[in-house]
Formats: C-alpha cells, structure tokens, sequence
C-alpha cells in the first residue's frame, strides 16, 4: 500500500540559492545537455548532477553565473551566454575578472573553498591572493570592480549578501556532521 506524498525533500544550500537566481530575475533549469547557459533573457540552465565534479554543487553554479551577470552588467543580461564565447578564450579576461569577483563576494563571508570556481578554469581562482580586487598586471581588475560595484546596489544587494550569509551559516551547522573528505569540511 503506497501513501500519500505532500512534500518533497529538497536540498538546503539548494534552497537558497535557488530562490536567490529567482529573486535576481532567473529561472533556473536542468540540463545534461550543457553545463552552463543563460538564454538572454531568464533561463539559467545548468547542468545536471551526473555531470558535475564531486566536489560541484548547484549553489557554486548559480553564484558563478550571476558573478558573470554582475561583470557583464545590464547589457550582458540581455545577450545569450552574457555575451562571452567560452570556446576560443577571446573572452577569457571576462571570466578571470568573473572569479575576482566571486571570490571578493566570498572572502567576507569565508566562503572563497567552499563556493569556488569549477572546471578547468580553477586553476586561475586557486592563485587569486587575499585582495582579488586590488591592482595588479591582470588586466581584468578593472571588469571585476566595475562587476563588483554593482553587486552592492540593487537588485543584487542585499540579495547575494542574504544568500552568502546563509550559505555560511548552513556550513557552520553542518562541517561537525561531515566527514573529513566533505566540502563541508572547507
């Protein structure tokens, strides 16, 4: 005999972040067919998890993506795939100036491990120092400021410091509970 089901279990970190691309303007959908992709308009689709790393979450996904909205500010958002070419690396300074400014959105909250960059592309991330925002030879300062700057006004603020800071505190209820290899550990 089968029983009723009324809710369905979700995960937490998923929760937020979730209804954080929601609140900023962006339906989030599930494909194995890409990894990442914004239509130009509100669909995020994201890639499914069998075809994520293990150490890959859906919160780190969202984040990155609206990083890259943030870099590539109100025109971008009107553009498929921000209007970046992630296939010939003519965009690539787009994308580092997108890490600085997750990892500089990150750092207040201690999150830089936990929410960080994936694939190939971490490598630049891991070497970014203390202040990923302060002037260097990488030309992609100036995006990530620019990128940056606008995370502190609306509709950004205080959506992605509310995600952020609750990010946070689920990592801090739950590292105890989890085991030594867990992303939780971070």
């Amino acid at each position: 005999m089968s029983r009723p089901i009324h809710h369905q279990y979700s995960d937490p970190l998923d929760l937020i972040w979730l209804d954080t691309a929601r609140r900023l303007g962006m339906a989030v959908e599930r494909s194995s067919k890409v990894f990442a992709s914004w239509d130009g308009q509100k669909v995020l689709t994201l890639s499914t998890p069998e075809n994520l790393d293990a150490d890959d979450c859906l919160a780190q996904l969202i984040f990155h993506e609206i990083c890259h909205a943030l870099v590539e500010g109100p025109d971008g958002l009107t553009q498929a795939d921000w209007g970046l070419e992630n296939q010939d690396g003519s965009d690539l300074i787009r994308e580092h100036a997108c890490q600085r400014v997750q990892a500089a959105l990150s750092d207040p909250y201690e999150l830089r491990n936990f929410l960080a960059v994936t694939t190939d592309h971490r490598s630049y991330y891991d070497k970014l120092g203390p202040l990923p925002l302060t002037d260097c030879a990488d030309p992609c300062v100036a995006l990530a400021r620019a990128g940056w700057l606008r995370s502190q006004e609306p509709p950004y603020s205080p959506i992605l410091q509310e995600a952020l800071a609750a990010t946070a505190d689920l990592l801090e209820i739950t590292r105890p509970f989890a085991p030594p290899d867990s992303l939780w550990q971070l």
